[in-house]
């Protein structure tokens, strides 16, 4: 029999552990249901902390939106329990652990740069600016799986129009939380922390670009990027960028960490395009979690309404 080792396998071909996971899932929850009955100690309270947090908080008032597609969701445990996180793992099936404990209060998020009103602000101060909705939206990895989840939040253009951009705003970059107590992920070296992202000004007033806080009806697992994220259904996943803390207005284009890492591999538009491959593998092709074969990528992941965004560009080039 041929055996063959781990890191020679593709991330994008190994077998999502839901038949493993559900089974010690159901035996852990029986254990700590018995143990429950016989101590008269509530179920909820033995419960893991991330679960409790999630039951605990519904994001009450949330409108469906029309931006939605119409594609069957993954489940709230695929999306909760397979997680592109580098700050906690580059493992997709550590973070969910590695950050259970993940502090996300209090929590500010510092608005500068190019822009009239400089400000810090409370997360939940900054998610009560506009109506919550839900927006079901379909995902591309740059690895070759793709996902279908519900998000909550609102577009990100109601947040930079009351900030009031100057004229001289171009861009929009985005910092990530640095604290390796924290993020375990952040101890070594397989990225340049803070994690850095940004989006051309136009992409970021686009009614697609999603500031998130929620997803399945209820606020954002650590995991996820909790307490805060942009979701660019169009992009790439890396370029969706979480644990937010800075939102910098600028007049020059951002370096995003993977092109600080990987300018060949990952370029700083990064939108979802089955005719240029990564240096490493095709882009032609995808795989839905939790499904076994193989689908054609869309062009900027099925959003055709941002393709006027890059009329005349050269996307091989601006990839």
């Amino acid at each position: 029999m041929l055996i063959k080792k781990s890191v020679a396998i593709p991330s994008s071909e190994i077998t999502p552990k839901a038949t493993y996971l559900n089974r010690r899932n159901f035996l852990a929850g029986a254990a700590v249901a018995g143990a429950a009955a016989v101590s008269g100690i509530a179920f909820r309270d033995l419960a893991e902390p991330r679960l409790i947090a999630a039951a605990n908080a519904k994001i009450e008032g949330t409108q469906k939106s029309v931006f939605s597609t119409t594609e069957k969701q993954n489940s709230y445990k695929d999306v909760s329990n397979y997680n592109n996180f580098y700050e906690f793992s580059t493992d997709k099936y550590e973070p969910a652990d590695l950050a259970k404990n993940f502090k996300t209060r209090p929590w500010a998020v510092t608005i500068d740069g190019e822009v009239k009103k400089k400000q810090v602000l409370d997360v939940d101060a900054l998610i009560k600016m506009a109506a919550p909705e839900e927006r079901v939206y379909r995902h591309r990895c740059v690895e070759g799986w793709s996902i279908v989840v519900p998000w909550v939040g609102f577009s990100l253009s109601e947040l930079i129009k009351r900030c009031d951009p100057t004229p001289k705003a171009k861009y929009v970059e985005f910092t990530t939380l640095y604290d390796p107590k924290q993020m375990p992920g952040q101890r070594t070296g397989v990225l340049k922390w803070p994690y850095v992202e940004g989006l051309r000004m136009d992409e970021a007033m686009h009614p697609l670009a999603l500031l998130c806080f929620g997803m399945y009806g209820e606020v954002l697992p650590n995991q996820d990027g909790a307490p805060l994220r942009v979701i660019l259904p169009w992009k790439y996943g890396f370029k969706s960028a979480k644990s937010i803390v800075r939102i910098r207005f600028t007049t020059d284009q951002p370096l995003n960490t993977w092109q600080q890492s990987a300018p060949n591999e990952y370029g700083f538009y990064s939108n979802v395009n089955p005719n240029v491959d990564h240096p490493r593998w095709s882009q032609a092709k995808e795989r839905r979690l939790g499904e076994f074969f193989k689908r054609p990528t869309l062009m900027f992941n099925g959003y055709d309404q941002v393709a006027s965004l890059y009329s005349g560009m050269d996307l091989k080039k601006n990839f």
